[in-house]
């Protein structure tokens, strides 16, 4: 599985953890390189073009609370991004939701915690059925 990752300073220890956890996840690392301050919204945009060019399958975004990022990856027309702070969150989220992109709050949550959530984010199929039919929903516009 190739995997887009992207943070901001806040979540740069974060990311780099999950990189070394999920060695067997190929990872495509778009920054941010260090604890230096950055702008979250720059590596969510970085991310996010790596799955609209189909060069990854699904995405980890990593903020201070998770909020910023998530919000600014929402903003594109074919991306489901939940905010996860436990991993039945980030089952659900994948089981009900389909999401392809996962944001996590780096200043509110453990690695362990983070851990979880990526296994479930990575391992959780969608369910479809009734599911697909809400899913479908999410983008309509009035």
């Amino acid at each position: 599985m190739k995997i887009a990752i992207g943070s901001d300073h806040a979540g740069y220890d974060l990311k780099s953890f999950l990189m070394k956890k999920f060695s067997s996840v190929s990872f495509i690392d778009v920054g941010a390189y260090s604890s230096d301050s950055v702008d979250y919204p720059d590596f969510a945009h970085k991310a996010i073009g790596k799955y609209n060019a189909g060069q990854c399958e699904k995405v980890i975004l990593i903020c201070g609370s998770g909020n910023g990022i998530q919000m600014t990856a929402n903003k594109y027309q074919n991306i489901r991004c939940a905010l996860c702070w436990d991993k039945e969150i980030a089952e659900l989220a994948r089981s009900h939701n389909d999401v392809n992109v996962v944001a996590l709050p780096a200043r509110f949550i453990s690695n362990e915690t983070a851990s979880e959530i990526i296994n479930a984010f990575i391992n959780t199929d969608f369910e479809g059925g009734r599911h697909q039919r809400r899913v479908d929903k999410i983008s309509h516009v009035q």
